[in-house]
Parts: C-alpha cells; structure tokens; sequence
C-alpha cells in the first residue's frame, strides 16, 4: 500500500508540469494515473505549483553600488613668488638663483610644491618654499611655482613671473674692480700668477 502511495506521489510530481491528470480503473483493478483522457477516466484536481521563475519578471533589477563622489581639490586663496621680484635682474657668476614662494592657507597635508623654469620641471616636488637653482644662462627666463595635490593633480599656479640673468665673467669683474697688490691669490679673477714682480731694492744688491 505504501509503495503504491509513492508511486502516485511521483506520478502526479512527474504530471505537475502538464496541463491536465488524470485517473482511471484498469482491467486488472488498478488505478492508473494519466495526462491522456479515457472513457472512463476522471480529472484529478492539482493544488497550484509553488514553483518561482528562474527570472521573474517582477523582480527587482540588481544596480551596481555606487562609488563615492571624488573630492573636489583644495583651493588656496593666495600663491605668489617672493624672490626675486618681477623682472628683476640678478648678477652671479655662477647663474645662481634662490627662489622663495609662499602660499595662503598654509601647504596642505599631500601637497607638494613644484618650481617651473622656462615651463620646465627644475627638480622634483617638495614641501620646501624655497628652490636653490644654479647654472642657469645669462638672459631672460620665466618662474612659475604651482602646488600638486597627492594624485598629482595641478592645484594652483602661479602665472610666468620673469627675471633676467646677468652672468659677469671674471674679466668683466677686473675691469669693474681693477686688482690691487692685496687681492692676488684672493679673488678669483686676480690668480696669483699674475701678480706683478715685487720691485727689487737697489741697496740689497751690495750684500
């Protein structure tokens, strides 16, 4: 009895999928469950399958999360170049230069300064305002200074400030300042073997 229990069970699973069931008395007394109707067979009513769609219409579509809104970059209220001073005119020898920014509000945590020369990267990026420059060309140039953020994103910037390069040689400095008998070996445009023979006392050449 159980075992024909069961059957049905796997019969009306198996016919679930199907429109219709239905169930008749063989020959031999058996009851025979079917989806083909017979002259003696009668429809069996089925509860409603609980069965979900593998993609029901009705539900909800799965958006993606969203990234957090990327921070605008800090603005600064002032950024300048101290020194020199537009268009001034520096005279070194040696092309040097000290180059001194400052900025309003203070450098933020990340940021970096970066000097420009002639639009030209002079080193790399730092939190120090002050640029060392050495060996630059006599003749005009162009200084801007501009701060970078952590990722390297241009913040601020300062417009083309110019200054003007005058490199004296050491024959020009001899001719501003003659060298004297003291600055032989001393200055460099005075090399001591150059200096003038000592004049020789007459009274020694008795001795």
């Amino acid at each position: 009895m159980i075992r024909a229990w069961l059957i049905v069970v796997l019969a009306l699973t198996a016919l679930q999928a199907t429109a219709e069931v239905f169930i008749y008395v063989d020959g031999q007394g058996n009851r025979v469950y079917t989806d083909q109707p017979r002259g003696n067979a009668r429809k069996v009513p089925l509860a409603t399958s609980n069965r979900m769609p593998a993609n029901p219409t009705g539900a909800a579509p799965i958006t993606p999360a969203k990234k957090p809104p990327e921070q605008p970059p800090f603005h600064y209220d002032m950024l300048r170049i101290l020194v020199p001073e537009p268009d001034a005119t520096i005279r070194s020898s040696a092309g040097e230069l000290i180059v001194s920014v400052t900025n309003e509000p203070g450098l933020q945590a990340g940021d970096r300064y970066r000097l420009l020369l002639d639009g030209q990267a002079a080193g790399e990026p730092g939190v120090s305002p002050v640029f060392p420059l050495r060996n630059i060309d006599r003749g005009s140039h162009n200084l801007s200074v501009e701060i970078l953020d952590a990722a390297g994103r241009t913040v601020e910037r300062t417009a083309n400030q110019p200054f003007h390069m005058l490199r004296i040689s050491l024959a020009q400095k001899r001719q501003v300042k003659p060298c004297t008998k003291d600055d032989y070996g001393v200055r460099p445009e005075c090399p001591l073997k150059d200096k003038p023979e000592e004049p020789k006392n007459p009274f020694l050449r008795f001795f």
